[in-house]
């Protein structure tokens, strides 16, 4: 199919399914898109569902996240069982839409991150920056019988982008106003910002990681717990602790929040060896637990505001904020995060506030960025991530 032919193709069904950096589980959805000659792709969602990764593959994937037990079997092994358990939970959400496999046009699976080193690494004059997902595409299209787009950061890497943030494309499709500039916050392992100014093209989109989203509460949670809690529900501990002032303002020295666009971040700079020096700090000074909950907390609403302050508020007032991701269920974190925006003139919604899904929201951007892949249509946005030019994002089994 070529690319021009793509946009008169019918009305048709894709699923998107999306793992993140908090290894929850795995998203999946199922949508409908519209046909018609329109670049702005209209996606309703018909099914969504979560699927908790197994225990014991929880354990495992996070074990791969220290490269040095990161061995070639484990990863291929795990490749492979992700694969799997994606197909497993295609199919479960195909079902629960009341479809067969046969009504799917394509699947786009975004993997399980297990290492991103996006900064240029220059050796013998080459630039080696690298992202490893995991989740074979050739096994979800073998299980499922539909074709299958996997593996989509690589190629707007390997012309020069940080290949993240992906989402933002859709969310241009799908979210902008020609009257008000939106910014749409993601809140999961990582945060995550668009820039949607009113009334402007792709090429005005900008993006980019904002710092921890729910990385570090997630990590310090489970380490103070012994691992018997993953996370705080509801921002319940967070609530009951005071911010230490003092830890607050040595985290917001971290050099990431500062650097120029673009940029991305993952594990590596916010991952288990950060919450292990949280954890020393706090038996160092003294700190109670809910405390240390209640600071970080506060650090990950303090770095959204302080990433809309340094670099998009210089350039577009926003409206309105619109969030997403497990975050979004945190109420202690955004009512901070309202304390942050709202004396700029932002208002702070959730998703389910304006009737949509913070749960299913990135699955179903990644069900529309295969649903362009396989078209051929370039599904990047060079602005955000700093690519030389738009690609066709994704490899497609078949």
């Amino acid at each position: 199919m070529t690319a021009g032919s793509a946009k008169t193709r019918a009305e048709r069904y894709a699923v998107g399914l999306m793992s993140g950096t908090s290894v929850d589980g795995i998203d999946a959805a199922v949508i409908r898109i519209a046909g018609g000659e329109s670049d702005r792709s209209a996606a309703q969602l018909v099914a969504f569902a979560n699927t908790a990764y197994p225990p014991a593959v929880r354990e495992a994937i996070f074990e791969l996240f220290d490269p040095a037990r990161a061995t070639i079997d484990r990863v291929g092994r795990m490749n492979v069982r992700l694969g799997e358990l994606y197909a497993e939970a295609a199919l479960s959400v195909i079902a629960a839409a009341g479809l067969a496999p046969a009504d799917i046009a394509v699947v786009g699976s975004h993997g399980q991150t297990i290492y991103h080193a996006p900064e240029p690494h220059i050796e013998d004059g080459r630039d080696l920056r690298f992202t490893v997902q995991i989740g074979e595409g050739a096994v979800i299209a073998a299980r499922t019988g539909i074709p299958c787009v996997s593996d989509f950061r690589v190629a707007d890497m390997a012309v020069g982008g940080q290949g993240a943030p992906l989402v933002p494309f859709t969310e241009y499709l799908l979210y902008r106003e020609t009257e008000r500039t939106l910014l749409l916050q993601n809140i999961g392992g990582i945060g995550n910002i668009t820039v949607l100014p009113a009334g402007s093209g792709a090429e005005g989109v900008f993006a980019f990681d904002t710092g921890p989203g729910n990385m570090l509460i997630d990590g310090v949670v489970s380490l103070l717990t012994g691992g018997e809690l993953k996370m705080d529900a509801g921002g319940a501990i967070a609530a009951s602790g005071r911010v230490n002032e003092a830890l607050l303002n040595r985290l917001k020295q971290e050099p990431y929040y500062a650097q120029p666009l673009p940029k991305s971040t993952g594990r590596e700079r916010f991952g288990a060896a950060y919450a292990e020096e949280l954890l020393a700090y706090k038996q160092k000074h003294g700190l109670s637990a809910k405390d240390l909950i209640a600071t970080v907390t506060m650090l990950t609403a303090w770095s959204i505001g302080d990433a809309y302050r340094r670099f998009a508020a210089p350039l577009h007032a926003a409206d309105v904020m619109l969030v997403g991701g497990g975050g979004s269920y945190n109420p202690t974190l955004i009512g901070w995060l309202k304390r942050e925006m709202e004396p700029m003139g932002v208002q702070v919604l959730i998703q389910e506030d304006i009737g949509q899904s913070s749960d299913a929201k990135e699955a179903v951007a990644f069900a529309l960025l295969a649903d362009y892949a396989i078209a051929r249509r370039p599904n990047n946005l060079p602005s955000v991530t700093g690519a030389n030019r738009p690609v066709v994002l994704g490899k497609i089994s078949y």
